[in-house]
């Protein structure tokens, strides 16, 4: 169960700060306005995946970390996770950035966090999650 709950809390603590640069541009990032430009622009998604990309990032994970949804967000990471692969960092190869070198990020950062999200997807949000009291809630009220 321990194993669970931090798989949860990494997951949602390592997302998060990510998903606070795009809505709030809390650190150093460009807010909701900013980042919908370059989602737009620079990375030619329509404007409905960008607004998806910034509300998962916050909101999405924000519902991990409280066990809510859990499976249905691990599920939309992993296929968010996916496409920034396919669509922006498979080009720069797997190793991240780390000597400023190379014009932009491998994807080694993605493939931990789809891990982490498959795990959630399989195993749920744990016993004291939102998602196990609300079902547990609702099976016990059928009987």
């Amino acid at each position: 169960m321990r194993i669970i709950c931090n798989l949860v809390l990494t997951l949602g603590l390592v997302i998060l700060p990510h998903g606070c640069q795009l809505l709030l541009g809390w650190f150093g990032g460009y807010g909701f306005k900013g980042s919908m430009n370059y989602f737009t622009t620079s990375e030619n998604l329509p404007w409905l995946i960008a607004f998806m990309v910034i509300l998962l990032q916050f909101f999405g994970v924000l519902l991990i970390i409280a066990g809510l949804a859990g499976r249905l967000m691990a599920f939309a990471i992993i296929g968010l996770f996916i496409g920034m692969i396919l669509t922006t960092h498979f080009d720069h190869g797997f190793f991240m950035n780390w000597m400023g070198d190379k014009n932009g990020e491998g994807f080694e950062y993605h493939l931990l966090v789809i891990g982490l999200a498959l795990s959630l997807l399989i195993h749920g949000s744990g016993k004291f999650s939102g998602d196990y009291f609300l079902t547990k809630k609702w099976f016990n009220a059928k009987m």
